[in-house]
């Protein structure tokens, strides 16, 4: 690292930078000493979020991840912070509750930078009777109940409301103007982006003393012990730990045979805003004759749209990144398009990406009625597994697995802290206002965003965007490379920013994320 990029980086805490030499630092040292209390499995949201919960109550913890962080279904999701309402409709009650209960700690604590209110529509046109219209707004007014019930006060999620239709218009500019008869307003959590969660999860664990191991498999796993091969050099060493977690979601089976699941896949597509008009609400339609189901088109930063999403059986070979099959784009394209004046076509999508949930095998007759609750899984020689749940509820999930985890182990320890633990670059909303950057920054890297301005003031070159199409930065690239972990160029324009949703967008950034590498 350049001695003017050092000082740009100043003001970020050494404890929570990840990189290249702090790898190496950590596997050195396990080479040294290779025993642990805690071995965690997996790099993605919930295994972030169990090395976190055990790092902060005084463990000692190694988390290997094959691939790099978020690379699995957590950079999948639809970016929404969910309070439970489509719980509700299932009659899911308690699941419904605690994603209210962990959203409002998302949205007021643990990463207020991260996340924010997103309006959702549902415009009330022809096919919308007057029976499904209240049925939806009785709905509305339980989420408003969960919301009280959860804590989060008004001047966070606004309380749902009809809305008339020059409302819904103006939220939503191409929406279908024949018909309309205005609109049922809903309040919900939305993500700057998932993917960038589960890194700040990552590094306020490495700031609590976690080790934090990207390129790392593990094989030959029990209760008490695993071997570990980083996959740059191909070396193997044995970790002894006093407990394992395997928080492996889709691939939980391959480490755990007796584990039994049955993935479901969500797919997304992905737009830019002026196919929209200048979306600034998640317009929400509702899937014929499907209770309870919607399509969502859902505004993004950096000028894109999502539109989804699918609840499709996975059958078959997991794959490493799953594709979107051309039944769930007709599907998407087909159902949004109910809501809009203009239907959408295949050449107006920009990109598309999906997902596959690691739902336990319940014998439930399709994917979309098996139960969302998480699940933790203790095998006879002391492994702990944790599959289920939502990306919303990853803090509840990694308590309740390192609680399984010490009363297995006998490890000694304090309760989970995380409820109130910000994460890396959090604050308060009246302090993020005065966070000297631009907002986009702000909602990107919080606290921490002046430290990416710096790095372009170092070298101006760095202000500049990476590529047509997007406002994302060399700094940013830079930023990831020196502080958040990233080893390749796919890890910085696929999983950092994000660029590569786009798939032109993310090819032209990639000489711009060779460079940032070269930083190192």
């Amino acid at each position: 690292m350049t001695d003017r990029f050092a000082a740009a980086l100043d003001s970020i805490d050494p404890r929570s930078r990840l990189s290249a030499e702090r790898r190496s630092a950590d596997l050195a040292a396990l080479a040294e000493d290779p025993a642990v209390d805690l071995l965690v499995i997996g790099g993605g949201v919930t295994g972030t979020g169990v090395a976190l919960d055990a790092a902060s109550r005084g463990l000692s913890v190694a988390l290997v991840e094959k691939h790099d962080l978020a690379f699995g279904t957590s950079r999948w999701s639809s970016k929404l912070v969910h309070g439970g309402l489509r719980y509700l409709a299932s009659g899911a009650v308690g699941i419904a509750h605690e994603s209210a209960v962990e959203r409002d700690a998302l949205i007021r604590v643990i990463a207020p930078h991260l996340t924010r209110p997103l309006a959702q529509v549902v415009p009330l046109l022809r096919d919308v009777s007057a029976f499904d219209a209240t049925l939806t707004r009785v709905g509305f007014l339980a989420g408003d109940a969960l919301r009280r019930f959860a804590g989060t006060p008004s001047s966070e999620l606004a309380r749902s409301r009809r809305i008339s239709a020059s409302e819904v218009i103006r939220m939503a500019p191409t929406v279908k103007r024949t018909g309309l008869r205005g609109g049922l307003l809903n309040w919900d959590g939305q993500l700057t982006d998932d993917a960038r969660l589960t890194v700040g999860i990552a590094r306020t664990a490495a700031a609590h003393g976690a080790r934090i191991l990207t390129q790392c498999s593990a094989s030959q796993v029990t209760g008490t012990a695993a071997t570990v091969t980083d996959e740059l050099p191909g070396t193997s060493r044995a970790i002894r730990a006093r407990a394992v977690i395997n928080a492996t979601g889709v691939w939980a089976g391959t480490v755990d045979p007796a584990v039994s699941l049955r993935p479901s896949r969500g797919t997304h597509l992905v737009f830019r805003q002026e196919t929209f008009g200048g979306l600034t609400a998640g317009l929400t339609v509702p899937v014929p004759n499907s209770f309870g189901r919607y399509v969502f088109a859902l505004p993004q930063p950096d000028g894109r749209v999502y539109v989804g999403l699918t609840d499709e059986e996975a059958d078959g070979p997991l794959p490493d990144v799953p594709a979107a099959s051309a039944g769930e784009i007709d599907f998407l394209l087909e159902t949004v398009s109910l809501a809009l004046d203009t239907p959408l076509q295949r050449g107006d999508i920009a990109g598309t990406f999906a997902g596959l949930r690691p739902l336990l095998d319940s014998g439930a007759g399709q994917t979309a009625d098996v139960s969302r609750k998480h699940a933790v899984l203790t095998r006879g020689d002391g492994l702990v597994t944790v599959v289920g749940g939502k990306l919303t509820t990853y803090r509840r999930m990694a308590e309740d697995a390192v609680d399984a985890a010490v009363a297995t182990s006998g490890l000694l320890t304090g309760e989970s802290v995380t409820r109130t633990l910000p994460l890396v670059g959090a604050a308060g909303r009246e302090r993020l206002r005065a966070v000297d950057a631009p907002e986009r920054l702000v909602r990107a890297y919080g606290t921490e965003a002046p430290a990416v301005v710096a790095l372009g003031e170092a070298d101006p070159r760095l202000a500049e965007p990476v590529a047509e199409g997007t406002e994302i930065t060399g700094a940013e690239l830079v930023f990831g490379a020196l502080v958040e972990g990233a080893l390749s160029s796919a890890d910085l324009v696929e999983r950092r920013t994000r660029l590569a949703l786009i798939p032109e967008v993310g090819a032209a950034a990639t000489a711009a994320a060779d460079s940032a590498l070269r930083a190192q």
